[in-house]
């Protein structure tokens, strides 16, 4: 993009305005604080030639020659040729214009400046390096290590409380099946691959079924949900030292929030009855925190606003570590 013609500050010195044309300098420098004419500088009539005997003429009329309130005319600052336009390296180059160069730009540029717009260290789309990490309320965000053993830990929890309430029904249900099954890897050892006359489960076996995942559901609720509700941690998350906060606050997520989350990764539960699709929503839901960032946040974490934490080794210790951030910094 050329620059339009007008007087702009002289990057050869800055306290002189020059006028551009678009592809070189013209005329003379006027003081930076000087008001310049509404067009170009007018034409400057051909050096005369300067003998030994009259120099103190000729500046009297280069004195006289110039514009109102020029200063006299003493030729091109140092480093210019006589009127030839900028200094080497400054143009005119197609799609720059006056000031492109190491060290000016365009009127109202400073000096070092990028296109308009930009700040300091913005000028590339990049950050000089990888950008802070987030800290919620002053506390570090739990790793997916953490996250994950300690969601192993609770689902090994209720899956003991499974254990005592549903057993009978896992086995019930597991009855209705067996005939089926030692049926199918008998036919199997013979080569047999028919499904001719095998023995089918009676219509109790899916009310087995829907039995056992509705009380799989509810003691997960029951687990789960008023532990969240009141300090953001279940004993997995406790064993671990991470606790779930509410973006907004660190306070308490309370059991309209707690629950919110919950039924994101546990209603599915009851999809297992759908050849096993809530199984599948449920191991995304899990996976979700490795691709989300900066904050880390699950699905169930999105729908209900909240991110987990560290939780500090100290109960009376600050969220962050003073000594490793300098006086007046913020986390």
């Amino acid at each position: 993009m050329s620059v339009q013609p007008g007087w702009y500050v002289d990057p050869a010195d800055t306290e002189t305005r020059r006028y551009w044309d678009g592809e070189g300098w013209l005329g003379a420098p006027i003081p930076v604080d000087a008001t310049p004419p509404d067009g170009p500088p007018p034409p400057e009539p051909p050096p005369a030639p300067v003998g030994p005997a009259e120099p103190a003429t000729s500046a009297t009329r280069d004195a006289v020659t110039a514009a109102p309130g020029w200063p006299p005319q003493q030729g091109p600052p140092p480093g210019y040729g006589p009127q030839q336009g900028p200094p080497p390296g400054y143009g005119p180059q197609p799609g720059h214009g006056p000031g492109w160069g190491p060290q000016a730009g365009p009127p109202g540029w400073g000096p070092q400046a990028g296109p308009p717009g930009w700040g300091p260290q913005t000028s590339h789309p990049g950050w000089p390096g990888r950008p802070p990490e987030p800290r919620p309320h002053g506390h570090r965000l739990a790793g997916y290590g953490r996250r994950l053993v300690a969601r192993l830990i609770d689902f090994g929890l209720v899956f003991a409380l499974n254990v005592v309430v549903n057993g009978w029904f896992v086995w019930r249900w597991a009855q209705e099946w067996a005939p089926y099954w030692q049926e199918v890897f008998r036919r199997a050892a013979r080569g047999d691959t028919s499904a001719e006359g095998l023995p089918l489960p009676s219509e109790q076996s899916n009310s087995l079924l829907v039995a056992i995942l509705l009380i799989a559901t509810a003691l997960w609720l029951a687990y789960e949900v008023p532990a969240m509700a009141a300090g953001g941690q279940t004993v997995g998350k406790r064993m671990m030292r991470i606790r779930a906060v509410p973006i907004a606050a660190d306070q308490p997520l309370g059991i309209r929030r707690a629950l919110s989350r919950w039924s994101t990764l546990g209603l599915p539960t009851l999809l297992w009855y759908c050849a096993g699709l809530g199984l599948v929503l449920q191991l995304v839901d899990a996976l979700s925190p490795l691709f989300d960032h900066p904050l880390r946040m699950a699905l169930h974490d999105k729908r209900a606003q909240t991110v987990v934490v560290e939780v500090p080794n100290r109960p009376d210790s600050a969220p962050s570590n003073d000594r490793n951030q300098p006086p007046g910094d913020t986390p």
